[in-house]
């Protein structure tokens, strides 16, 4: 009798641990839902065709806050990304994206744009935001596509622990969520007639006026010290090292040679 008894007890032993070991790897195998999980359901990113003049599929439609945001063409290959960090959105910096050669594009306050990709990077701390405007929605004929990218910086282990409404707010102060309907805004724009400028920033097609954003400031090879002190302001530091002489600022180094820019850092 003592034996058999036993014997029950150990068959329901076993059959608890089996049923807690099936629990464990079934949970395992559908993983925890991640940050990237997170965002890519609240921010449903577009499909674009066409070199990203047509929209396949559209995404969540974002509105623009902030100016800034280098707009490139949608093959271009530089990102040349702006960076947001302590409520500041700083436009991308660098040889390319700052030389005659990069196109000076900015997409402006009021420009509808779609989520076309989302990168979380915990171990830098940060968040990669690309974005491709709505040409529909802005009323630009023909469409462009234009795509543009932020790089959101957080404390270090920051994202590690963090959830999608840990991070909204500080993406929505570049990126907010519109309750526009896209289909009423390209008829609002096919009726105005607006044009997309050719070397300039993206047009804002809102239907009320308002004073356009100051374009990012500029440095360009070959400006003089003069010129980039109009721009840039004093340095905060100044070497004079006899024909090359250094300019330092919070954000950026600009180095001239005889007086002109050979470099921006």
């Amino acid at each position: 009798m003592r034996y058999s008894k036993r014997q029950s007890w150990f068959a329901i032993f076993v059959g608890a641990a089996t049923a807690v070991i099936l629990l464990v790897n079934v949970a395992g195998a559908q993983g925890p839902v991640t940050l990237q999980d997170q965002l890519n359901a609240q921010y449903k990113v577009a499909k674009m065709a066409g070199a990203g003049a047509v929209v396949v599929e559209a995404g969540t439609l974002l509105t623009v806050q902030k100016a800034g945001v280098q707009a490139m063409f949608f093959n271009a290959i530089p990102k040349c990304p702006a960076k947001f960090d302590a409520d500041t959105l700083r436009p991308a910096t660098g040889f390319f994206c700052s030389s005659p050669m990069a196109l000076h594009n900015y997409f402006q306050m009021g420009n509808k744009v779609y989520p076309l990709k989302i990168e979380v990077n915990p171990d830098k701390g940060r968040i990669t935001f690309r974005v491709v405007s709505c040409d529909q929605c802005n009323g630009v004929n023909p469409p462009t596509g234009m795509k543009g990218e932020v790089q959101f910086e957080f404390p270090k282990g920051y994202l590690e622990k963090a959830s999608a409404g840990d991070v909204a707010d500080k993406i929505g102060q570049v990126f907010a969520i519109s309750d526009d309907d896209p289909q009423q805004n390209q008829a609002d724009g096919q009726q105005e007639s607006n044009a997309f400028p050719a070397n300039g920033p993206v047009a804002n097609q809102q239907s009320t006026p308002q004073q356009p954003p100051a374009e990012p400031q500029t440095v360009q090879l070959g400006m003089t010290t003069e010129q980039v002190q109009a721009t840039l302001g004093k340095p905060d530091k100044a070497f004079n090292l006899g024909a090359k002489q250094i300019y330092v600022y919070q954000d950026v180094k600009v180095t001239f040679m005889n007086n002109k820019v050979s470099d921006v850092q």
